[in-house]
């Protein structure tokens, strides 16, 4: 049991008590659900590689959001791994395609940009026809350095944007700190 639940801490997310009650819940379960699960885990990761065009999870060459013909292909929005392109997904109000970069810039972990998925992005912008591109990435050091070096690569081609930011519903001003309130000065919109 010790094992498994060294399995699941290893997962992002799960502490040691959580990592417990997820290898007690499977080892309650029938032998035949524990299977499925299994089966179900090396299948997903044997049969799922990235798509072709956006480099988002696929099981196939090219994903369900790039072959979908009803998207937006002058559009692009940009983000980092395929957590953001679901988040994003689940809102539903992008109605493009996406272009998953595989990380952030990072010089202090040894992320260069030839390690990310840029290159193929400026080949897309160039041949595509591409009238927008939009950077939905994480407001951080890494986030800020990769969508300007980004910013920088794309302008000759279409206009960049990037998601505005600024204060979670609900939250109080008080509490948060300058440069969100910065940003949420900047990113601000008219009242229709």
């Amino acid at each position: 049991m010790a094992r498994l639940i060294d399995q699941f801490q290893r997962l992002p997310g799960i502490g040691p008590r959580t990592a417990q009650r997820l290898a007690l819940h499977l080892l309650n379960q029938p032998e035949d659900q524990v299977q499925q699960f299994a089966d179900a885990l090396l299948a997903a990761r044997s049969q799922v590689g990235q798509c072709q065009s956006c480099f988002h999870l696929s099981a196939d060459p090219l994903c369900e959001i790039c072959s979908k013909p009803e998207r937006n292909n002058g559009l692009i929005c940009v983000v980092a791994d395929s957590r953001d392109l679901l988040a994003l997904e689940r809102t539903r109000e992008f109605k493009g395609q996406y272009h998953v970069l595989g990380g952030l810039i990072s010089p202090m972990d040894g992320i260069g940009p030839e390690l990310l998925h840029i290159k193929p992005l400026i080949e897309r912008i160039a041949k595509d026809g591409i009238s927008e591109v939009i950077l939905a990435l994480t407001p951080s050091v890494e986030g800020d350095t990769t969508s300007l070096y980004l910013a920088r690569l794309m302008k000759p081609f279409c206009p960049v944007s990037r998601i505005a930011y600024g204060l979670p519903m609900g939250s109080e001003l008080e509490y948060a700190d300058e440069v969100t309130l910065s940003r949420a000065l900047e990113g601000r919109r008219p009242m229709d």
